[in-house]
């Protein structure tokens, strides 16, 4: 299995999250994301938030070995031609190690915040089918023309091409069982979801069922999950998680459970076990559980130091 942290650019410095990266980078994590919001999810709008695009390019120039990415940027945010630009030059900053993570996008209130318009949830799947066919036109044609529904395209160049042949990876997220997983088995090189070894081994089977579908052969789809991860010997710890995960992801306590790593290294291993036993082959922790700084940094450590070994593909 490979690690990758999950970041926050909400209610962040650019200092503080440059420091966290730089941090995983000599602790030997393999890969680092970014969210893509223009505001906090609150009610009152308050807070910070960076920029998805301009700080992960300046991250992929200042952090020189992780593959760095998105989990996920919005596609109502960004016609894809000029998301397929922008992705390009990012790749080549990175030197080839972008990881592109697109969903639907689901934040409504940030939509009406900046006149986004939101659609429906269907038109927001369907458009997000028809993004991926133009990113990918874009970044492997000479010049592309698309005609679709929502998109168009008329000998359209996106030069210079990114380092990664034949396109930087295409990581789609998102659990919806019927749409959203047959979108990742047509164009994904990688799918991404919330969730620990239950909730992975049933979506395993749908989008392998998705995967034959599409002609595809399912080992060539890289499947990752975002957990919550903590060493402890603290029940109460665990449980604190267990709420966090209901209140802010709205997630109900029997998949808030599933998603909490979190317990002795023990019980740990045996989880991250049927992880990946449920054909996972990577790991994203989101560090906007953790404290901030320093403090924050020592929980990494502790599960890097004490998990990660017995099941790294770098051990």
């Amino acid at each position: 299995m490979r690690f990758g942290l999950f970041t926050s650019l909400t209610n962040a410095t650019w200092d503080s999250v440059l420091g966290l990266w730089r941090h995983a980078e000599a602790t030997g994590w393999d890969a680092a994301c970014v969210t893509d919001h223009f505001m906090p999810n609150t009610r009152d709008r308050v807070g910070d938030s960076l920029e998805c695009w301009s700080t992960l390019s300046a991250l992929a120039a200042l952090v020189p070995r992780m593959r760095v990415g998105t989990i996920v940027l919005g596609n109502t945010y960004r016609h894809p031609a000029v998301l397929a630009k922008m992705a390009a030059t990012t790749d080549i900053v990175s030197g080839g190690r972008l990881v592109l993570g697109l969903g639907a996008a689901w934040q409504q209130n940030e939509h009406e915040a900046y006149g986004i318009p939101f659609y429906t949830v269907g038109e927001r799947l369907a458009r997000l089918d028809e993004a991926c066919q133009v990113l990918k036109a874009l970044w492997t044609q000479p010049k592309a023309t698309f005609e679709g529904r929502f998109y168009r395209l008329e000998d359209a160049p996106c030069s210079p091409k990114p380092v990664q042949r034949p396109h930087p990876e295409l990581m789609i997220g998102g659990g919806g069982e019927k749409v959203t997983l047959r979108l990742a088995a047509r164009h994904a090189d990688h799918w991404n979801t919330w969730g620990g070894p239950q909730t992975l081994a049933r979506k395993r089977a749908i989008l392998d069922e998705h995967c034959a579908r599409e002609g595809r052969d399912p080992k060539t789809l890289t499947r990752s999950a975002n957990m919550v991860a903590l060493v402890t010997e603290d029940r109460a710890q665990v449980e604190q998680l267990e709420a966090g995960l209901v209140k802010r992801l709205g997630m109900d306590e029997e998949r808030a459970r599933d998603t909490v790593l979190a317990g002795p290294v023990g019980a740990i291993h045996d989880k991250l076990g049927r992880l990946r036993a449920a054909g996972v082959d990577m790991l994203w922790v989101p560090t906007f559980f953790m404290p901030s700084g320093p403090a924050g940094w020592k929980q990494l450590d502790r599960f890097k130091d004490e998990v990660v070994p017995a099941f790294s593909d770098r051990r």
